[in-house]
């Protein structure tokens, strides 16, 4: 009986010390490896062993990780308060370091963003900071992504998402606005009103050149006004019509 106890204690630490020493890691995880302290390697993805109590495992999820940065107060190169946010996507590269050089790669990487997104949009005016986007984006991007690259961090894309203005600028940005519509509304206008002085002093000049023209426009006019429906219809009647009429009238008083 005692023989059986003995070959039951053995098996539950056999299955305790299996459970302990087998490790699954994912297709997007890596275990970062500490025997005694020291580092030993990394394991995975699959199936691996280790040795229960003197060897100590860390997962690293390998996978693009979504970094909402809080939303910071930035005062531009112009001097305008703003309140910017932002996200940036990073995966880790190299997951001995993420462990071994940063206490907490999450965290400092959240850290790293938020002050170099204060740095660059302070040394930019509010007209770039609304207007040039894509540039500012890049630089972010660029900036953080060298000083996390010690710590095997990628920073693949950093993306400002909203830029909050104060009430009395949103109101002076409109105003503004407003002033420019008006004053392309004014250039259209003008330049309309030249096209159209241009056009009537090329008929002008086409009709001086033949008289003819301007007594077949004045019978097109006359016809255009009669198709109209007016109860009343004065036609002024040339001089040119009846010039010949006056000339023998006077002839006979002569």
């Amino acid at each position: 009986m005692t023989a059986v106890y003995i070959v039951i204690a053995i098996a539950v630490l056999l299955i305790l010390f299996l459970g302990s020493a087998v490790r699954v890691a994912r297709e997007y995880e890596r275990g970062v490896i500490f025997r005694l302290g020291r580092l030993l390697g990394i394991k995975g993805p699959g199936l691996f062993l280790l040795i229960p109590i003197i060897d100590k495992m860390i997962r690293v999820d390998l996978r693009t990780i979504t970094l909402n940065v809080p939303p910071q107060e930035v005062i531009t190169r112009d001097n305008v308060t703003v309140k910017v946010t932002a996200v940036a996507y990073f995966r880790v590269i190299d997951a001995a370091r993420a462990i071994v050089q940063v206490e907490n790669f999450l965290v400092a990487t959240s850290q790293i963003a938020q002050t170099t997104l204060r740095s660059v949009l302070g040394q930019a005016d509010l007209d770039q900071l609304l207007a040039e986007r894509d540039q500012i984006n890049e630089r972010l991007q660029i900036i953080i992504d060298q000083q996390t690259e010690p710590w095997g961090v990628k920073v693949s894309v950093v993306e400002v998402k909203d830029v909050e203005l104060p009430q009395t600028m949103q109101r002076a940005l409109a105003r503004q606005a407003e002033a420019e519509r008006e004053r392309r509304a004014k250039i259209i206008a003008a330049e309309g009103e030249l096209q159209a002085s241009e056009k009537l002093q090329q008929a002008a000049t086409a009709l001086a050149r033949e008289p003819m023209s301007l007594q077949l426009r004045y019978l097109q006019t006359m016809s255009e006004i009669a198709s109209e429906r007016t109860s009343t219809l004065i036609i002024p009647l040339p001089i040119d019509l009846i010039e010949p009429f006056l000339r023998k009238k006077s002839g006979e008083d002569g």
